[in-house]
């Protein structure tokens, strides 16, 4: 079997995705994966294409070997753009290999290590008593893991917003630490009170704190029995974890943004985190997501892969893949896509009682409409930007 070609989709059904086709020499075998970057789609779409020239008339069943190629065919290595293409590739050659397996990726893996994933969504509101509603709704729907907000990231913190400098531009929100750490704590003081603490809790820093603000946090936080508290530092605050660790028993996580083992073996090593919050998509694919999780194991650091709108189905098909066999897994976010992706995607992974399920056709089980996707045009989009009260970039 050789690889023919690799096919690019680039498609906005309600928010932009990067898929990805390969193709090969046998006839009705080819594989489906994403490379998604929210923000920079234009970019890994070009990547990936950069990368074809490399795959046409390799073996995909050589996952390893072609896993390998594309991180060093060049002498510059890693980051998101290119971990991310990476992802694409891997995850197609993937589900290549269990459709001629003819057996769902998982089974490949080694089985199921669970009947199910368990996963998490988002409770919000405009005050808490909004928030303790929507947190109800969510239990009567069977999610035992819930994730509490007030507002957009930052809370009380968000004291409102910039116009955009043009019509291109994206929003810019302006932010301020003190009302937001003020509030985070009231929060969970009422949430408690109202729901008890059985139903497992937390909270998403969204990385917008500095270490000392962070510390503080989880120290407040400490009573109310987090799941855990989610990206309480920026990853280039590696070195104060220990500050954060050491202010509070509060479980702490980290990961959605991490593109390499290498980001996260010294959190591992040090003990400074308890949940890992990567998902093959990017961090290179299944093959390196594995082995991360690998790496996890033996330092009690579990899986807590992350799941937004902006990770579209074939990711989270790998997603629940990995964490249906993993022994040190923790839970899975999830989103519903908008309505428009399940027009063009076929086979997306069931969600049922708050768990969600791996598809049982053989690969992945995601297909693609090709004809659909194209009506569904690209639409530039940037992520939002966060800056001070009086103007400066947030650069915490």
């Amino acid at each position: 079997m050789k690889i023919t070609d690799v096919r690019v989709i680039l498609t906005c059904p309600g928010r932009n995705y990067v898929f990805v086709r390969v193709e090969t020499d046998v006839p009705g075998i080819y594989g489906i994966g994403e490379g998604t970057v929210n923000g920079s789609e234009p970019v890994v779409a070009a990547a990936i294409q950069h990368f074809t020239p490399l795959l046409i008339g390799r073996d995909p069943h050589r996952i390893e070997d072609i896993w390998q190629l594309l991180y060093r065919h060049s002498y510059w290595r890693g980051g998101p753009i290119f971990a991310a293409a990476q992802a694409a590739i891997d995850i197609a050659l993937w589900d290549i290999k269990g459709k001629v397996a003819g057996l769902p990726v998982y089974q490949l893996l080694g089985g199921k290590a669970r009947d199910y994933v368990t996963c998490y969504s988002h409770a919000s509101g405009r005050d808490p008593i909004e928030t303790e509603d929507s947190a109800r709704a969510l239990i009567a729907r069977g999610f035992r893991v819930i994730r509490c907000q007030v507002g957009a990231y930052g809370g009380a913190g968000v004291l409102g917003s910039k116009p955009p400098v043009s019509a291109s531009a994206p929003a810019e929100q302006v932010y301020e630490p003190t009302p937001y750490l003020v509030s985070v704590p009231k929060l969970f003081d009422h949430i408690r009170s109202a729901l008890g603490m059985d139903i497992e809790l937390f909270h998403d820093v969204h990385e917008q704190l500095n270490p000392i603000e962070a510390a503080r946090l989880a120290r407040d936080l400490e009573p109310y029995r987090l799941f855990f508290l989610e990206d309480p530092l920026m990853p280039e605050h590696r070195e104060s974890w220990p500050l954060v660790r050491s202010a509070s028993t509060t479980p702490l996580a980290i990961g959605e943004i991490f593109t390499s083992r290498w980001d996260c073996l010294p959190l591992f090593q040090n003990r400074w985190i308890d949940f890992i919050r990567i998902k093959p998509l990017h961090v290179g694919g299944l093959t390196e997501a594995r082995k991360i999780m690998i790496l996890a194991e033996p330092y009690n650091v579990r899986s807590a892969f992350h799941g937004a709108a902006d990770i579209g189905p074939s990711a989270q098909a790998a997603s629940v893949a990995l964490q249906s066999v993993i022994p040190n897994f923790g839970v899975q976010e999830w989103t519903r896509f908008p309505d428009a992706v399940y027009d063009v995607v076929s086979g997306v992974c069931e969600l049922k009682d708050g768990s969600i399920y791996p598809n049982e056709a053989p690969g992945f089980g995601i297909d693609i409409d090709l004809e659909k996707a194209n009506a569904y045009p690209y639409q530039q989009a940037f992520m939002p930007i966060v800056r001070r009260q009086d103007g400066t970039m947030h650069v915490y």
